[in-house]
């Protein structure tokens, strides 16, 4: 008992001094490159940081979204119990709170604000389209895992809803602003996610379903202009996609598939 709470006292006493500049390694690997923390300040237990675009060679870590995320992470982490807030009054509607242990964890519910011109990022048409507008990611409470795949490291499986929420979006190839409003739908189990595209309001009417699994989209939608805005969207269309009958009705067929 002696031994265990000398190891436990010499591991409290040197993750003391870790700094929260350790963490960016351990994201960009989780994010498969893509994400890191820039100009991280702190230590491991209470820090913050901006997220940030995973820096190639010497360029400098820039941005993705306002703020910095401020964190405060329990001791107790150290013992199996994990307890931690995450905050950023610029983009979080509330402080999210982790709580859990080592392999699994609750997420509080919250909403994230994004910049929709992000999304340009993901390529045709997205690139060409380049919209703009206000993004809001939205979950209930949810549920993570940690499940091991067999090669020594693990995946992390998540189970609830996630809600994207893309209002008065619009594009700078249409003169119609906004085009309209948008909600995706994510049904998460485990490693793949039920996707649901919906309409909310507006000229362009998007609708359609598919899956992410894996970090692997596939996509199966239609889009079309709402009665006497057929016109004016008719070159937004063409550059969307092929056009097809679907219920009677000409449609541009949306296809995603990454």
């Amino acid at each position: 008992m002696w031994t265990a709470a000398a190891i436990v006292s010499a591991l409290i006493t040197v993750s003391a001094f870790l700094p929260a500049a350790w963490l960016a390694p351990l994201l960009e690997s989780r994010t498969g490159g893509r994400l890191t923390l820039g100009d991280a300040q702190g230590s491991l237990w209470h820090g913050s940081a901006f997220i940030g675009a995973a820096p190639s060679g010497k360029d400098a870590v820039t941005a993705l979204l306002p703020g910095r995320f401020v964190w405060h992470l329990s001791p107790l982490v150290l013992l199996g119990r994990v307890q931690a807030t995450l905050e950023n009054a610029q983009v979080l509607s509330s402080v999210v709170s982790i709580r859990g242990s080592w392999s699994a964890w609750s997420i509080s519910p919250a909403s994230l604000a994004l910049p929709a011109e992000r999304l340009a990022a993901l390529g045709a048409p997205l690139n060409t389209l380049q919209p703009s507008g206000k993004m809001l990611l939205g979950w209930q409470q949810l549920r993570l895992v940690l499940a091991g795949n067999g090669s020594g490291s693990g995946s992390i499986d998540v189970n609830g809803v996630m809600t994207l929420d893309m209002l008065a979006m619009a594009s700078r190839l249409s003169p119609v602003k906004p085009l309209g409003s948008y909600r995706l739908r994510f049904d998460w189990q485990g490693r793949q996610a039920g996707l649901t595209l919906m309409t909310l309001s507006g000229a362009l009417l998007l609708n359609g379903s598919g899956k992410l699994q894996d970090g692997h989209l596939q996509f199966s939608g239609s889009a079309e202009a709402a009665a006497g805005q057929e016109e004016k969207l008719a070159t937004l269309l063409s550059l969307l996609g092929q056009r097809r009958q679907m219920n009677g009705r000409n449609v541009i067929g949306l296809e995603f598939k990454s």
